[in-house]
């Protein structure tokens, strides 16, 4: 798991190995998996699980699908040592709950230890706020690769 460098930028938690565009996924559950796997690479099956079952555990609260095409599903959970981030684009909006209602195709998956739930809000925050510019969702969206979303990301951050 990567710790945050310290700038504040979700560029600092995300890596092109966690980043995947296309994501395979077609389901809510499916996607979930296929990002937790990608935050937790290195992790045992017995951890992904625990890992998948937090972040259920919280979609159970509430759905992270935020509208406008965005999911934000979050946990946090002994099983990883620090705040870490992962991304996805789907090739087609997936059901996934969201408030608005509406189909989801760009995810953020954020994950973190008990120990640092005020660095896993505020980091959700700036998800948010960079997410409610179209501009910047579409950019996302229209990515061709892990390699592109993060240079846009990275952009998107330094606007």
């Amino acid at each position: 798991m990567t710790a945050p460098t310290g700038s504040g930028q979700l560029a600092d938690l995300l890596t092109a190995d966690r980043v995947k565009v296309p994501l395979a996924a077609s389901s809510k559950d499916e996607v979930l998996r296929e990002l937790v796997a990608l935050a937790a690479p290195h992790a045992d099956a017995a951890a992904r699980d625990a890992i998948t079952d937090a972040v259920r555990e919280r979609e159970r609260l509430l759905s992270t699908g935020i509208g406008g095409g965005i999911a934000i599903p979050h946990g946090r959970t002994p099983a990883v040592e620090a705040l870490t981030l992962a991304a996805g684009v789907t090739r087609a909006p997936i059901p996934f709950d969201a408030l608005d209602g509406q189909p989801v195709s760009l995810f953020f998956l954020l994950l973190g230890p008990e120990h640092v739930a005020g660095a896993h809000v505020k980091a959700l925050g700036r998800i948010s706020r960079l997410l409610r510019h179209e501009s910047v969702r579409i950019a996302l969206q229209q990515a061709p690769d892990a390699r592109a979303f993060l240079e846009r990301l990275s952009g998107a951050e330094a606007a």
